[in-house]
């Protein structure tokens, strides 16, 4: 067998070796500079504000394993006092520093979904928020990116009701600070996250 022939076998048993591995399940991590989740708050009944988490963290691996840690930290109202009063009131973060969701995504689904193209996941989660885990429904738009990249977004916002994570006391306790007559207990969270093969 020449030289040329052998280069030839060589190349085509690589790139069949190559495109196996492509179609298998693979890790990912969130870019965080390319993420965002958002949150509405509502105060003196029609009042709605716009905040953010600043800092996201996650994976999601070959297992199908999905993490999204939140630092609470990040917090970012737009109004420094109110983050400062968030942080300490409200999230405790001395204590409780992040939000955590975890969730199992079955990877033939996202292995299945072509460069360009999305497809619409309802997830079962789980959030552990100031030392309560609760489960969640997540409705999401999964789209593989350009570039090796997958992007996840809310196709609904996600409820979360302050009382089913202990959070009551430290809306009141925002409400009296800041001397409003009411903040809705229920705030809609959305979120864009994009990931990268790690």
């Amino acid at each position: 067998m020449n030289i040329v022939k052998l280069t030839k076998m060589t190349a085509v048993v690589m790139g069949l070796s190559l495109s196996s591995i492509s179609a298998q399940a693979m890790d990912w991590v969130i870019d965080s500079s390319d993420s965002q989740l958002n949150f509405i708050s509502i105060k003196k009944t029609n009042i709605a504000e716009v905040h953010s988490f600043k800092q996201l963290q996650g994976s999601y691996d070959a297992q199908g394993q999905f993490v999204l840690d939140i630092d609470l930290a990040s917090v970012d109202t737009n109004v420094a006092i109110r983050d400062d009063r968030m942080k300490k009131e409200l999230f405790d973060v001395s204590k409780y520093s992040t939000a955590i969701l975890t969730a199992s995504i079955d990877t033939d689904l996202v292995d299945a979904i072509a460069e360009g193209a999305s497809t619409h996941l309802t997830i079962d989660a789980k959030l552990n928020l100031h030392g309560v885990t609760k489960p969640l429904t997540l409705d999401v738009i999964v789209t593989r990116l350009v570039g090796a990249k997958l992007s996840v977004v809310s196709a609904k916002p996600v409820i979360i009701n302050a009382d089913d994570f202990e959070l009551a006391s430290g809306v009141n306790k925002l409400m009296e600070l800041a001397s409003l007559p009411s903040i809705s207990h229920v705030v809609p969270v959305s979120f864009y996250l994009t990931l990268k093969l790690k």
